[in-house]
């Protein structure tokens, strides 16, 4: 139990790393210039609350344009509007911005000057969903740490678009219209200490190609990803949590070790067209195969053989296989559950036949 406990508080952790580590950074005024200094100008169509004075809060309005954005402001909410065009002369004085939600407009590429986004040099956050882009908008900040583009229209990706984001932890772009071609080999060059990456709900047959080697979260539900080139995972070593649920990827699509790789933790495989359970590393803790192919389970095939490093003080029971959770639901599979399969994997605390 306690171990059990011990994985949750981890992986809410490193879910959480990527939102945590750059919000205490935006709660930080490390700035010299205080905004005390500044007067409090508010646009008109705009609520500036008093008791939060570096935020401004234009959403839901019917706005077309963005007001003039005063200098002291860190915060800026304009979801929901009738926005089409991101100009630069509305933040010639928002020096000091760290958030922008522009979710639930209207805007397209054409529409964003290009200078606009790129002269917000402290700027962290930067909400674009349900939009009109067609492509991901470039020149941005090099302070960018996360950028949400889900449910537009974007089916490319210029080259160099990410080249100077090396400050990028997250990247969102489910729910778009990209296919295999918006991808080069170049493509997430510089995105150095991006964490997150999700690609669901897209139109990719394929695995993306050299994904930056600090990517520890991976989704790719929802695509058509046929298969998994051979040591794919090579480039991405630190990668603890990916998603694959939604495709058509089948037993002749996998890598010949499977997924026996020793840092994913959470694997999900659901609503594929697999007929057999896959190699599985000894460090993985959950694993979703529901909705598949699979007729049986053959334990002398799918248990890890690489032993875990056993300290002298420990038992073995401890330090086996560490897989805790397996969902088989919507196979083929008839119950009891094999024996040999509980004494391969002693931690599991929840099998879903």
């Amino acid at each position: 139990m306690a171990t059990t406990i011990c994985f949750i508080i981890w992986v809410l952790f490193i879910t959480d790393t990527v939102w945590t580590r750059s919000v205490r950074q935006v709660y930080e005024a490390n700035d010299s210039e205080d905004w005390m200094v500044h007067d409090f100008h508010c646009p008109r169509e705009c609520f500036c609350p008093p008791s939060f004075p570096t935020a401004l809060y234009c959403e839901n309005r019917g706005l077309k344009a963005i007001p003039a954005i005063p200098s002291r402001i860190w915060y800026l909410y304009l979801e929901n509007n009738l926005i089409e065009t991101i100009p630069e002369k509305p933040f010639e004085n928002a020096t000091q911005l760290r958030w922008i939600n522009l979710n639930k407009n209207k805007i397209t590429n054409y529409g964003i000057e290009k200078g606009a986004l790129s002269q917000l040099k402290k700027l962290l956050f930067l909400f674009l969903e349900d939009n009109e882009l067609e492509e991901v908008p470039s020149p941005l900040p090099r302070s960018l740490e996360q950028l949400q583009l889900a449910r537009n229209k974007v089916s490319r990706i210029p080259q160099g678009t990410f080249s100077n984001l090396e400050n990028l932890t997250l990247l969102d772009l489910q729910h778009n219209k990209l296919l295999d071609n918006a991808f080069q080999r170049d493509t997430f060059k510089g995105l150095k200490n991006l964490m997150q990456l999700n690609m669901a709900k897209n139109s990719l047959r394929n695995m993306p190609p050299r994904l930056p080697a600090n990517t520890m979260q991976l989704f790719l539900d929802n695509n058509s990803i046929e298969g998994i080139p051979e040591n794919y995972f090579n480039v991405i070593p630190k990668v603890a949590f990916l998603r694959l649920n939604h495709n058509k990827l089948s037993d002749a699509g996998l890598p010949s070790s499977g997924f026996n790789v020793s840092s994913i933790l959470d694997l999900q495989l659901s609503h594929n067209q697999l007929t057999k359970v896959p190699k599985i590393s000894a460090h993985l803790q959950h694993l979703h195969l529901d909705h598949n192919k699979i007729k049986n389970v053959n334990v002398s095939v799918i248990c890890p053989t690489t032993p875990i490093t056993l300290p002298a003080e420990q038992d073995s029971f401890s330090y086996g296989p560490h897989l805790r959770y397996l969902r088989l639901d919507g196979n083929e599979i008839k119950p009891p559950i094999p024996m040999d399969l509980m004494i391969c994997f002693r931690l599991l605390q929840a099998v879903i036949i």
